[in-house]
């Protein structure tokens, strides 16, 4: 017995996709806590990297302080920085939730504003406070 041709196509509800979705900050906020996880990934073997040149000798190390400190390197460390001090202040903001608290929409705008704002505020210090103490 054979099954009848069916549209499936045409009968089937779609899934919500971000055409469909208005980006809010909160998404957004979200999707961005991702991307910086991801990114620690990569600044940590950076990391990995340079504390293996510091064991490895004095001619590899200088190398690798050479490309660190280039403007290319400085970039993607200032890069690494700000992922790393984002991606601390949203799991901050995922523990306020975690505690009951923080679920009101002025609340949620709140602390994904104080998020950027504050990842962007304390990458900028730290690096002034390097610089401070270089």
């Amino acid at each position: 017995m054979s099954m009848p041709d069916v549209d499936v196509k045409g009968s089937r509800p779609l899934s919500p996709h971000l055409q469909i979705y208005k980006p809010i900050l909160t998404m957004v906020m979200s999707i961005l806590h991702r991307i910086t996880g991801g990114a620690l990934y990569f600044g940590t073997l950076l990391l990995a990297w340079w504390l293996i040149a510091a064991a490895s000798g004095e001619a590899y190390y200088d190398f690798v302080n050479g490309l660190m400190g280039s403007i290319l390197g400085r970039l993607v460390l200032f890069g690494f920085t700000w992922a790393l001090v984002h991606h601390m202040l949203g799991g901050i903001r995922h523990f306020i939730w975690d505690m009951g608290a923080g679920f009101g929409r002025d609340a949620r705008e709140w602390l994904a504003r104080a998020t950027i704002i504050g990842s962007i505020v304390l990458t900028i210090l730290l690096w002034i406070i390097g610089y401070m103490v270089r």
